[in-house]
């Protein structure tokens, strides 16, 4: 599902290389220390940052060139961008058509996934009359709306108390499986990566410095978390 080939681009604090690939349907959790790039890699996957060398491959198709709006995939932020001044629903219609003009079958589709993330009740609010767990869900059913393949999350639940953090984990593993969703997301909490991922790739100093599965980060027996001092924190 996506290739990325020595991606890089002009960052002043270190040299960026990446080299990695992620199969259709697989869950990585992307860790490493602050400032090791991780943010950045998100942000040149989907295209918000240009790329000065390599490529990025998506579904076999080469998007390096393309623009964010053209790239088959939807990221979240901890920061869930949405539009105050509109309401939940003019919020989610925007994942199905810039001018939220919709058809019938696009009004449909939004109906049966609010339904389905607990949105229904709230959806002539503004995003300032919700609480933040709230404002999370509507941004991630906005995401799952676009019906991309790809979805990227930059720690987007770190903000959240640990009883709203592990529900939108539950609710994001269901929607990635009846989705058939591939999922790269960056986060610090090992027990995210427990919970979600597949696999974890660390990032340090600006470079993939090894992937494994959460269990062989747990063991020790990954060598770059265990060189970053990240094993020895995994059961917090």
């Amino acid at each position: 599902m996506l290739t990325v080939n020595q991606l890089s681009c002009h960052y002043p604090q270190q040299p960026l290389n990446f080299t990695f690939s992620v199969a259709a349907g697989e869950r990585i959790v992307i860790l490493g220390p602050s400032g090791a790039g991780k943010s950045t890699l998100l942000n040149l996957v989907a295209g918000f940052i240009p790329a000065t060398r390599g490529e990025v491959w998506i579904a076999g198709h080469n998007v390096t060139a393309l623009p964010p709006a053209k790239r088959p995939l939807s990221i979240l932020f901890q920061e869930n961008n949405l539009f105050t001044h509109l309401t939940v629903k003019q919020n989610l219609s925007l994942g199905l058509s810039p001018t939220m003009r919709l058809s019938a079958t696009q009004t449909t589709a939004l109906q049966a996934l609010a339904e389905r993330t607990g949105l229904s009740p709230l959806m002539d609010r503004l995003p300032g009359q919700l609480s933040g767990g709230q404002r999370q869900r509507v941004a991630l059913t906005r995401c799952l709306l676009r019906d991309r393949p790809l979805l990227l999350l930059d720690e987007p639940f770190s903000a959240l108390d640990p009883a709203l953090r592990q529900e939108m984990l539950v609710l994001t593993d269901e929607l990635c499986r009846e989705n058939q969703l591939t999922l790269l997301m960056v986060s610090h909490q090992f027990a995210d990566a427990r919970y979600i991922a597949d696999r974890c790739i660390v990032i340090d100093e600006g470079k993939v410095a090894g992937s494994g599965t959460w269990q062989q980060l747990e063991s020790g027996d990954l060598a770059a978390a265990r060189a970053l001092g990240l094993a020895k924190t995994s059961g917090q």
